[in-house]
């Protein structure tokens, strides 16, 4: 297991250079340069202005020799300074949103999983009868509503409608004047619609999953046995159907680490939530490669980070693995 593991770290580092090369390549060769983003809309600029521009940005030189340069930024941990007009260090702007991203998003990863699979497990166990098919009609709604969509209903209905609940930002006007219980009441009061817009969709897709993969080990020779071994119903789902039908999940949750960074850009935007999604958004629109690489990067990242963890899993739920990796 120790040798497989570490073989599997090793690799992660020439996984992670080429991904950054493509990136890296496919976002300079997109229409649009940031100089030209800065300078549309002034009349004044001249050709020679927007030139220095790109000499001061290093955006005159090849674009292997530019990669070099970034790369080696990168090996040092310097992310660069954004190509935005404050100029600031890309990891200073990353730092300032990724604790409001990685809350928002671990709070409806946790809310989707623990949810998910006891729904999915239900389902599969009353196969076929109303609950089951209450359920399905559940699931199909979570997959044919548009994110976005659903968020704006949400807003309208509990913000417009009803005021129950805010629709835009983390906090109240004048909160910062407020106790730290109030204060943590107020934040959570504007964190209900985007988490339950960030579950929904998710929490449909995975209980299904859960569902057809409980359903398939359930239909197990080595079930049946136990059941007529005479062991309780409970203990035979619980106990010996779930451990197996959870290994394809765990690579579910292995592919969502990097969507605690990069996987809330739609309700981010539209709930004006200042976090990575918005930021990458920006970014993006603005042809701000220091930035966008940057995210990217984590990303990325995390994604080696998520199969290794997915792996990991797999052999901790299933011992064959374990001993087939020793």
């Amino acid at each position: 297991m120790i040798p497989y593991l570490i073989k599997r770290i090793l690799l992660l580092f020439p996984l992670l250079l080429g991904i950054t090369l493509i990136t890296f390549t496919v976002i300079h060769l997109a229409p649009g340069e940031p100089v030209e983003m800065q300078t549309a809309m002034s009349p004044k600029i001249t050709a020679e202005t927007r030139q220095r521009l790109r000499e001061y940005y290093g955006l005159d030189k090849p674009l292997p020799l530019q990669y070099g340069l970034w790369l080696g930024r990168i090996a040092r941990l310097d992310f660069g300074r954004s190509f935005a007009p404050d100029n600031r260090p890309v990891i200073d702007k990353i730092r300032e949103r990724i604790p409001v991203t990685l809350s928002l998003n671990l709070i409806a990863l946790v809310l989707e999983f623990g949810l998910a699979l006891p729904i999915g497990i239900l389902a599969a166990v009353r196969r076929n009868t109303l609950l089951d098919k209450g359920l399905t009609l559940f699931v199909f709604l979570g997959f044919a509503i548009p994110t976005f969509w659903l968020a704006l209903l949400l807003m309208y209905l509990f913000g417009v409608r009803l005021e129950w609940l805010p629709i835009s930002g983390l906090h109240s006007l004048g909160s910062d004047r407020l106790a730290p219980w109030p204060w943590l009441l107020d934040m959570a009061r504007h964190l209900i619609l985007p988490i339950a817009v960030a579950s929904f969709g998710s929490l449909a897709g995975l209980s299904r999953y859960m569902r057809s993969t409980m359903l398939e080990v359930i239909g197990q020779d080595y079930i049946t046995t136990a059941r007529a071994k005479g062991l309780p119903e409970r203990v035979v789902i619980l106990r010996h159907a779930l451990r197996n039908a959870l290994l394809p999940v765990i690579t579910l949750l292995g592919f969502s680490l990097p969507g605690l960074i990069g996987g809330s850009v739609i309700f981010e935007t539209i709930f004006a939530i200042p976090g990575m999604g918005q930021l990458f958004f920006m970014g993006v629109m603005a042809r701000d490669y220091p930035l966008v690489m940057g995210i990217l990067v984590i990303g990325a990242g995390l994604t080696l980070i998520g199969n290794l963890l997915a792996d990991l899993c797999y052999a901790l739920a299933d011992p064959r693995i374990r001993h087939g990796g020793q």
